[in-house]
């Protein structure tokens, strides 16, 4: 059964997707956090259900990363994608909070060639789960903000809660 909440965010309202787990913290296992207007975000279904109480877990963790805690997330996600795709994944929660890194580095870490930057940042583009997956801290080689299905104001939005991008002054 797929479940959803909504989550008000300073991205806007976030769109919760999840499915009930036996070996989840609160039951739920988040299979996708999509914010509006993202680029192939989800959509509620009408064979879904409505149940915000399923996501307290989860939607506890993500509150206080957005007042600023930088601790990891501790909940389950639901593992969808290629094995390609879970590989740049995988790099991508590996990236410290408070840092960026480049789609050449994350080639570099998964042992891929630097050919293969287009591919890794198509596999970065279909992340379902924005925010808990850090495809924002994937930047440009030059430093600039590239290439976020959020949008480029969130990406530069997250990056500056977590430090990586100093506050306008």
């Amino acid at each position: 059964m797929t479940l959803y909440a909504t989550l008000d965010s300073p991205l806007g309202e976030l769109l919760l997707v999840g499915e009930r787990s036996a070996t989840a913290p609160g039951g739920t296992a988040l299979a996708s956090l999509s914010v509006p207007g993202q680029k192939r975000g989800a959509a509620v279904r009408d064979d879904w259900t409505h149940d915000p109480a399923a996501f307290d877990h989860i939607a506890r963790q993500l509150r206080a990363y957005f007042d600023g805690a930088p601790a990891p997330f501790a909940f389950e996600c639901v593992p969808r994608g290629t094995d390609f795709q879970q590989r740049v994944w995988a790099a991508l929660e590996a990236i410290p909070y408070g840092t960026t890194t480049t789609y050449g580095a994350i080639a570099t870490t998964i042992g891929a060639s630097r050919a293969a930057v287009r591919a890794i940042g198509t596999a970065i583009g279909a992340n379902p789960l924005l925010v808990v997956r850090p495809c924002h801290r994937v930047i440009g080689a030059d430093g600039s903000l590239t290439g976020y299905a959020g949008g480029l104001e969130r990406k530069e939005l997250l990056l500056r809660l977590e430090g990586a991008v100093p506050d306008a002054a």
